[in-house]
């Protein structure tokens, strides 16, 4: 479905093709926005760059299945199956919960997660879909549930990457993995 071809392995430069493949060592497979990414090298690194400070930060008071609770939530919002799929089996992982990425992408309010999570994805939708209507009582309901000025940056920043990252994976055709749509589901199948 890709619009774009990948370029091949072997034909990209080292540092990326080394990070392809520990990936595809960790995955088992190699995720398409990986190579789809990989034809405008510079890009690519941008891309990761910015993808890792959001998204492997240690410091504030977001986990990584919140993080990835926000990708999955606006990636709906937005019709971006890719990133619906794909991060919806990484936050299964992190939460340990086999439904909660279905639940958070058709509909977050009703989804089996903690108030705390329901205020985060409430203020990234707000982001995602109304931003100019931000406001200081969106601030105070997340410090109301122990955050702060700074996780409501990361939420922010997390919400807008991923909506460069949405268009981007829905403009050219950008095809989930088979792989993801298992994952977090069944049993991993030790080789």
């Amino acid at each position: 479905m890709n619009r774009y071809p990948h370029p091949a392995l072997p034909d990209l430069p080292e540092d990326i093709r080394t990070r392809i493949l520990e990936v595809q060592e960790k995955a088992g497979f190699i995720p398409n926005v990986f190579l789809a990414l990989a034809r405008r090298p510079a890009e690519w690194r941008a891309f990761f760059a910015y993808h890792d400070a959001l998204m492997l930060k240690e410091d504030g008071h977001l986990s990584k299945g919140e993080r990835e609770m926000i990708v999955t939530a606006t990636s709906a919002a937005n019709e971006c199956l890719y990133c619906v799929v794909a991060h919806g089996a990484i936050l299964r992982i992190y939460e340990k919960k086999p439904l909660i990425a279905d639940q958070v992408a058709v509909n977050y309010r009703k989804a089996d997660i903690s108030p705390r999570q329901k205020a985060i994805l409430d203020f990234a939708m707000k982001v995602c879909l109304r931003s100019h209507e931000i406001d200081d009582t969106d601030f105070a309901t997340l410090q109301a549930h122990g955050l702060d000025d700074e996780d409501a940056w990361d939420i922010a920043a997390i919400t807008a990457f991923f909506g460069l990252s949405n268009r981007m994976a829905s403009f050219s055709g950008m095809m989930p993995n088979p792989e993801f749509y298992l994952m977090g589901r069944v049993p991993k199948v030790k080789s």
